[in-house]
């Protein structure tokens, strides 16, 4: 593959391609926290809304939503999106049902008696939410989260359907102007292992600084061996020493 290819294709669908999941990953984290913590609201109505919406983006293809955005949406409004907005629209309300259920099930994981100290501190339901619930439950929610980002970042490929020149499109563009299927198409897999890595460690060191916001001891890195050794250590710390007897 040639320079020229690779900076006037390859190294812009690159850039869309980052820009695409990073603004369809800040829509969905709004749905995914909207949507989630009102599936935890305490009027029915407003759960079965949530719940309702969910269910629907979920058993939704988000290739066929983005079509109908793109091209349907306009005739029933009067008005279009750019190929790029429709795309952030779709994937962001999509993955947004996906991650509200992870928010849903992180807020029921804290504890009753979190939610009843609250009770009787007199906070307001918003208080405690902001002050109790979600500080203890963001940090579980990151692990899935990251899952899903990454998964985000591959849903992204979608886009050169509607001619959008991400790095898949710029992939098929290079392909047809080259012949070289295999060079091309083994580089743009590399491509995106390179950043869903990077995607993955961001999130692993947000939650260790979000575990250690709330007291708790984060996992230590150096692979998986120091995990083992380190939660082998930390099971032998918990071991109760036997008392000593002797004397006469």
């Amino acid at each position: 593959m040639t320079a020229g290819l690779w900076e006037h294709w390859v190294l812009p669908g690159i850039w869309i391609t980052i820009q695409l999941t990073i603004y369809s990953a800040a829509l969905a984290t709004v749905v995914a926290f909207g949507i989630g913590m009102a599936r935890t609201h305490r009027l029915r109505t407003v759960r079965f809304l949530a719940g309702f919406y969910t269910e629907v983006f979920r058993g939704t293809s988000s290739l066929v939503l983005m079509f109908w955005i793109f091209f349907v949406l306009p005739q029933l409004v009067g008005w279009a999106l750019v190929p790029m907005w429709a795309a952030v629209l779709a994937l962001g309300l999509s993955y947004g049902a996906y991650g509200a259920e992870i928010v849903r099930g992180s807020l029921n994981s804290v504890t009753p008696a979190q939610r009843e100290a609250g009770v009787a501190l007199s906070f307001s339901p918003a208080q405690r939410m902001r002050l109790i619930l979600l500080p203890q439950a963001i940090p579980e929610m990151i692990p899935p989260f990251s899952n899903l980002l990454v998964e985000l970042l591959k849903g992204t490929a979608l886009v050169s359907l509607l001619g959008i020149g991400d790095v898949s499109f710029a992939a098929n563009l290079v392909r047809l102007a080259t012949t070289e299927s295999a060079e091309i198409y083994t580089i743009t897999l590399v491509i995106y292992f390179v950043i869903a890595f990077l995607l993955t460690r961001g999130m692993r060191s947000l939650e260790r600084k979000t575990k250690a916001g709330i007291g708790q001891r984060p996992e230590p890195r150096g692979g998986l061996m120091g995990k083992l050794n380190f939660r082998q250590q930390l099971a032998t710390s918990q071991i109760p020493k036997s008392s000593g007897g002797g004397g006469a």
